[in-house]
């Protein structure tokens, strides 16, 4: 269907995002910033918008805020100013909340990424801190909606992409690498279905070869990479039939609804006008020392993209591999230890792609109590090294060690697993099965090549699995051909 579209028209994005900053307290109140606490429990008279309730800036929230900035190459602003952007709504009991306008704290900046193994940027037009409204819980089974405040005064960071993104899969790529980064610099937990990470996305069509943009409209309530792809290909679809039959699209907001699968209109579309935004009389202006900058600069973790492309560089791994080993910088610390440790980087790469992640329902998080741990790990990848057990053999091991934590040496020992390398002792079995099994010997001779297999099983099955594979296969070679 999308293909139809991108035939006549282009599709135009921009991604707005709003990340939840991992503070102990609130950007403006002295409350826990929690999450799943008992409704209306983790606020202040500053939550809740009592009269005289006076907001006071969390210092904490600023340097998470500024290590983003300079982690995505931005313009870092020494003097910044908050505002008043007024609006009526339940969850805001102070009619208005307290944001960052036409002074951000950082300008420009850009995010890293790959898409089918090609490197792509996509520039940013700024980033601006701001306080988290309340939520609103919409009982329709009873007929009424509640006002839960715990959310009301999180800090939160909204990152504003330029309109670069011209695909579901980059706008997904995008958002995914930006995420990634926020969770190597730990200043945000990046759940999309706890809403600390949220995502609006504004999307237009225009035809090919033309450069205005066309009129833009606003989804939200995307709560996963999978229903952002959704959102824009419905999107796209809904603005490119109403085109097509002499429509006019209508700059506005729309609420998508996964379970549909399909959007419908919020509101039109505000500007900055409707917002009535003014200077807050009671923060004064933000300022932040170029010192305090540069301090903040040293101190950055290496980056996912800067180490994904050091992991392509250094450790020979594709653009694909890389990016699986960097999911999260535990991941990526698990694999340089055992590649360092053996001194083999495919088998180190290959190995915990293939066998370690399958047992990680979470990449990014799981890897942290995984057993066996990177060291144990390369135990048992030293043992195939050495021919001590073929690689059959290792994955079986490692499956006992996962399951019984207990060492590679203790489990060989324990279960006599080890390979045996013996060429005398491997021809006497190789011997034994093809004089077992004529008939076959004699189809292989007359050109089924396939019985070659057959002959391999029966030799290691004789061997209980722990026959050099290298050494049976040679031997084999020599005497299957008589």
């Amino acid at each position: 269907m999308l293909e139809k579209v991108l035939e006549k028209y282009e599709l135009v994005m921009g991604l707005e995002v709003h990340a939840q900053l991992k503070t102990k307290t609130k950007l403006m109140s002295p409350a826990p910033n929690a999450y799943g606490e008992e409704p209306n429990t983790a606020v202040s008279t500053v939550c809740t918008g009592m009269p005289g309730a006076l907001p006071t800036l969390n210092r904490a929230a600023v340097t998470e805020a500024l290590k983003t900035a300079l982690a995505l190459k931005c313009d870092v602003q020494t003097l910044s100013v908050f505002s008043r952007k007024h609006y009526f709504y339940p969850d805001l009991p102070k009619g208005y909340q307290i944001s960052q306008y036409d002074r951000p704290y950082a300008l420009k900046g850009r995010v890293v990424f790959y898409l089918n193994n090609e490197r792509r940027e996509i520039n940013l037009t700024r980033i601006h801190m701001e306080e988290d409204a309340g939520k609103n819980l919409h009982l329709d089974d009873q007929g009424i909606s509640l006002v839960d405040l715990n959310r009301s005064s999180v800090p939160l960071i909204e990152i504003v992409s330029e309109p670069e993104l011209r695909s579901p899969p980059e706008a997904v790529a995008y958002l995914k690498a930006l995420r990634s980064v926020l969770r190597y610099l730990d200043v945000c937990d990046g759940n999309l279905e706890e809403g600390n990470f949220r995502c609006d996305a504004n999307v237009s069509l225009r035809p090919r070869g033309h450069e205005k943009f066309g009129t833009r409209v606003e989804l939200k309530n995307i709560n996963s990479f999978r229903n952002l792809e959704r959102a824009i290909i419905y999107e796209a679809q809904r603005q490119y039939d109403s085109l097509e039959t002499g429509g006019k699209i209508v700059q506005e907001t729309r609420l998508w609804d996964a379970d549909q699968n399909k959007s419908q209109s919020m509101r039109s579309k505000e500007e900055a006008a409707d917002y009535r935004y003014m200077p807050e009389p009671d923060l004064l202006p933000l300022t932040i020392s170029k010192d305090v900058i540069e301090k903040a600069r040293k101190e950055l973790p290496e980056l996912p993209i800067d180490k994904m492309e050091r992991f392509i560089k250094e450790y020979h791994r594709s653009a694909y591999d890389a990016e699986v080993l960097t999911t999260s910088s535990d991941l990526a610390d698990y694999f340089e230890t055992v590649a360092k440790a053996i001194k083999d980087d495919q088998l180190a790469s290959n190995f915990i792609q293939t066998n370690v992640l399958a047992h990680i329902p979470n990449v990014e998080t799981g890897i942290q109590k995984f057993y066996p741990d990177a060291k144990s790990l390369a135990d048992l990848l030293m043992k195939v090294q050495d021919k001590t057990l073929s690689l059959n053999l290792a994955k079986d091991v490692f499956e006992i060690m996962r399951a019984e934590k207990k060492s590679a040496a203790a489990i060989i020992q324990e279960k006599n697993l080890s390979q045996v390398n013996d060429e005398s002792a491997l021809l006497a079995v190789v011997e034994k099965v093809i004089q077992e099994n004529p008939k076959q010997l004699a189809d292989f001779r007359s050109g089924k090549d396939k019985l070659f297999g057959f002959f391999m099983g029966q030799c290691q099955k004789a061997l209980e699995g722990k026959g050099s594979p290298a050494t049976l296969k040679k031997l084999l070679d020599e005497k299957l051909k008589g």
